[in-house]
């Protein structure tokens, strides 16, 4: 029975390298090694994870994991091995342990005689449709490797996308939580001591402070009820978000919003384009990629769009007028979109415009951050500073009363 081995060596360039490998003995695993001209230093059953039936508490598979995987199996397949032999190369040098029997599992049902792509399509959490639907088209085509190595780029620019937008927001984000923190400190911990010693002056507040303390004692009396408020709240939100006319709702009230709306529509213009060029390109139906596209693009309002467009091309109609009707997409984008479908280059067409809108998220976002950080710094100056001067404007007052 084969078991799992770690094994430590020295490549033919000197430099240590160490993995593991599934084989039935340690001899096997040496031999093995020696043929990829490794030579092993130690060689030593795994030891067994106490929770590796736990499911909640093993690593996910991350978006950086799959791009990985699709980078190196794109190499070795143009490098003309077998795909069973590169399942087997990948699965034994891949570090998470969740996506490693994700990998034994994908080569087991190959083995068995399963296509590449229903092998895939059993771990729809690790390989989403549109990765499964390419694969599908590669294989069909006898271009797997052309196909990884455009979704390899395609996750590539996405993951990029989405870490400035994350980027984007991450900053105010973690701003805000600061500014709630500090406010509430002074609230709670700090205004009753001086409330204390304002008592013992004997002389009524100036009005900013008298409503600074009220505020205080409103906080300490009522904090449980506040807490269990926001708990209830943030509860609430996320159910109606779960609800397809909470989610049209919010979703479209997002797109409304004055500077983060025009970033998420942006956004949204970069990945449809971009997903359904990379999809059409590899020989994917236009309606099964604007399916794909729609289930993908994390915003409600414009995935009805998408699915509108659908409608419209199985009517016989154009791609470009239902996006324009649709209120969503630019009328540039509607205009270059109807332009490559009237010369026959319409995923050449679809990349350029994401090309430009990769460009254009990048001017947002650096426009967004620009008009956040300053408008932070005012908040935070403004309730911060305004809770400080309001304690202190009665020592300000006993001070010129004594002078």
């Amino acid at each position: 029975m084969a078991v799992v081995y770690e094994w430590k060596g020295k490549n033919p360039k000197g430099n240590t390298v160490k993995g593991e490998m599934e084989a039935e003995s340690v001899e096997q695993v040496r031999l093995s090694l020696q043929r990829r001209k490794i030579t092993p230093t130690k060689v030593k059953k795994k030891p067994k994870d106490l929770f590796e039936n736990v499911e909640f508490l093993q690593p996910k598979v991350k978006d950086k994991d799959v791009i990985i995987f699709a980078r190196q199996f794109s190499t070795m397949i143009d490098a003309g091995l077998p795909l069973l032999q590169c399942l087997d190369i990948l699965q034994a040098q891949q570090e998470n342990p969740t996506f490693k029997k994700n990998l034994k599992k994908i080569k087991e049902s190959v083995e068995s005689g399963e296509t590449f792509a229903d092998a895939l399509k059993k771990f729809p959490k690790v390989f989403n449709e549109l990765f499964v639907n390419m694969i599908a088209a590669g294989e069909a085509g006898g271009i797997l490797d052309v196909i990884l190595g455009r979704l390899s780029a395609y996750m590539e620019k996405m993951a990029k996308l989405k870490s400035q937008v994350k980027g984007a927001m991450t900053y105010p984000a973690i701003t805000l939580f600061v500014a709630v923190i500090v406010v509430a400190i002074i609230l709670v911990f700090v205004i009753p001591v001086f409330e204390e010693m304002f008592a013992s002056f004997g002389s009524a507040l100036p009005m900013p402070t008298q409503m600074v303390v009220v505020m205080s004692n409103f906080v300490i009396g009522n904090i449980l009820y506040i807490i269990i408020g926001l708990i209830v709240t943030m509860f609430l939100l996320k159910r109606v978000y779960a609800t397809q006319k909470g989610r049209v709702f919010m979703d479209g009230m997002f797109l409304r919003l004055p500077v983060v709306g025009l970033l998420i529509r942006k956004v949204a213009v970069a990945k449809f384009t971009r997903t359904s060029s990379t999809m059409i390109s590899s020989g994917v139906s236009i309606l099964e990629a604007l399916d794909i596209v729609a289930k993908t693009s994390g915003n409600k309002v414009v995935e009805f769009a998408i699915n509108d467009v659908k409608i419209g091309i199985s009517e016989g109609r154009s791609m470009a007028d239902p996006l324009l009707e649709s209120g969503v997409f630019p009328s540039m984008v509607c205009s270059m979109i109807a332009v490559g479908e009237s010369t026959g280059a319409l995923d050449t067409m679809l990349e350029k415009i994401a090309d430009f809108y990769d460009d254009e998220v990048d001017q947002a976002v650096k426009n967004l951050t620009d008009m956040i950080e300053p408008l932070m710094l005012v908040f935070l100056g403004v309730v911060v500073g305004g809770l400080v001067i309001a304690m202190y404007l009665p020592i300000f007052s006993m001070a010129g009363a004594i002078g």
